[in-house]
């Protein structure tokens, strides 16, 4: 449907989020994207090791 994502759909998109959020908060982002698929892996690990048991 949409396609794929060139460099330049990412730059646009990048300068979008920069002006929405600001530069100041785009690490406390990352961070928090980070944390959630951390979570979402560990969880979906653990699931997968429950199933195995049984």
């Amino acid at each position: 449907m949409f396609g794929r994502l060139g460099l330049p759909e990412m730059i646009v998109i990048l300068f979008i989020v920069i002006l929405i959020f600001g530069a100041n908060r785009l690490p406390e982002i990352g961070r928090g994207i980070g944390k959630g698929i951390r979570n979402f892996k560990e969880s979906t690990k653990e699931g997968a090791e429950e199933r195995s048991e049984k």
